[in-house]
C-alpha cells in the first residue's frame, strides 16, 4: 500500500511488546493503551524488548494489515529508557525500519527575512 507521506500519522508504542501479539493484541494495545482509534488509518508500531523486531499495524478500508521486519544483526533503538509514546512523521519511521534511529526532530528552514537588506544593495558598490 502507497501512503500520500503528508497525510500519515504514525504512533510508536513506547514499551517492549511480545511479537506473538497479532491483529487484535496490536488493535488491543493501540485502542486502549495507547488511546487512539485504530480504524482511522494511523499506523501504529510495536517494537519487542530486545528492538531487533517491529510490527506495524493499520486499517485499509478493506482489513486489518501487519507489516512485520526482523533485523539480522543490531538494533532498531539504543536505549528503552528513551523511548516513550509518541507520535512521530513517515520519515521517521522509515529512518526506524532501515536502523536508523531518529534521536530528535528538527525542522531546518531558511528565513529570508533575516538577511540583512543592505548587504544584498550594496553587493555592486
Amino acid at each position: 500500500m502507497f501512503f500520500p507521506e503528508g497525510q500519515i500519522r504514525v504512533f510508536v508504542y513506547g514499551r517492549p511488546v511480545s511479537m506473538r501479539l497479532s491483529y487484535d493484541g496490536l488493535y488491543a494495545l493501540a485502542r486502549h493503551t495507547m488511546r487512539q482509534d485504530p480504524l482511522s488509518g494511523n499506523l501504529f508500531a510495536f517494537i519487542n524488548r530486545r528492538a531487533n523486531q517491529i510490527k506495524v499495524l493499520y486499517f485499509d478500508r478493506s482489513g486489518w494489515c501487519v507489516w512485520a521486519k526482523r533485523l539480522e544483526q543490531g538494533r532498531l533503538l539504543s536505549d528503552w529508557g528513551t523511548v516513550s509514546t509518541r507520535e512521530m512523521d513517515w520519515t521517521g519511521l522509515k529512518l526506524l525500519l532501515e536502523g536508523i534511529e531518529p534521536k530528535r526532530v528538527r525542522r531546518r528552514y531558511k528565513n529570508t527575512a533575516l538577511i540583512p537588506q543592505n548587504m544584498s544593495t550594496n553587493a555592486g558598490a
